[in-house]
């Protein structure tokens, strides 16, 4: 399994961007395992949560063993705090380089499948937020998301005030992000107004898979964003389990979602700890 770290000068940033891939090219087969077809890879864009970076999903999962398992690319960028939004008067755009630019520049650099079918965008927390709005908006780009405990704040932003010490719930951080809060509901960040707009354009949506744990104080607003995907036709998936706002939860279920995903999912190949003896 291929690690590899590096950092790209993004135009829609403009600044030097952390990201890590994997990539399964150096799998080496078990024996009685049938060799892999010479093709380029399926992949999926996958989105950290806040506070994180380019290495949560590494350091949080087994999901560089669940990658080789599917062969699957897996290209993990660093969003900082932005809920993957656009932020075009900074020059932070983070949705068009999530959904646009990075796919585009790591189809040049990589043996990636360059279809939609293949192409998959998924994330927790906020980035499970962020991979929705983004797989909607760059619709013709992915044919999957996946959301894991999905941040869905935009209904209650309109209330926010800034009499509270937590930073994440006050309203001048909130429009930070999302600008007017009293019209980010009828805006391109908000995942129920592109639904809608898709729905009026006869466009196909991409599948959605979304997973929310039990304990998990999202609950509620995940099942309401399933509801509200099946209402619209989408062709939404929704699961839960034991567990919080957590690692333990989002390692199962970034697992569960890749067996629903349609990877190849081969097996493991020879490695440290599957030497096959």
């Amino acid at each position: 399994m291929a690690f590899i770290q590096m950092n790209i000068l993004s135009q829609n940033l403009m600044r030097t961007v952390p990201v890590n891939v994997i990539l399964p090219v150096d799998k080496q087969q078990m024996p009685g395992m049938p060799a892999r077809e010479e093709k380029p890879y399926k992949t999926l864009y996958l989105l950290h949560g806040i506070f994180g970076n380019y290495m949560d999903w590494v350091t949080g999962t087994k999901i560089m063993r669940y990658a080789e398992e599917h062969d699957l690319a897996v290209v993990m960028p660093s969003g900082d705090n932005s809920f993957y939004v656009d932020h075009p008067e900074a020059m932070n755009n983070y949705g068009k380089f999530v959904g646009k630019e990075l796919v585009e520049m790591t189809r040049k650099m990589f043996p990636l499948s360059r279809k939609r079918e293949d192409t998959f965008i998924g994330g927790l927390s906020m980035g499970g937020a962020g991979a929705l709005l983004n797989g909607l908006k760059y619709h013709e780009t992915f044919g999957y998301i996946v959301s894991l405990s999905g941040a869905f704040l935009i209904e209650e932003l309109p209330h926010r005030t800034n009499d509270t010490v937590n930073v994440l719930e006050r309203r001048d951080y909130a429009e930070s992000i999302w600008g007017n809060l009293d019209q980010v509901a009828e805006s391109e960040n908000s995942p129920k107004y592109l639904v809608r707009r898709i729905k009026e354009e006869n466009a196909e949506f991409p599948e959605v898979y979304i997973a929310c744990g039990e304990q998990d104080s999202l609950r509620d607003v995940n099942l309401d964003m399933y509801h509200f995907l099946k209402e619209n036709g989408v062709n939404a998936v929704y699961e839960s389990g034991a567990g919080a706002h957590e690692w333990d939860f989002w390692d199962t279920y970034i697992k569960r979602a890749m067996e629903w995903l349609p990877t190849e999912n081969t097996g493991l190949g020879r490695n440290s700890g599957n030497v096959g003896i």
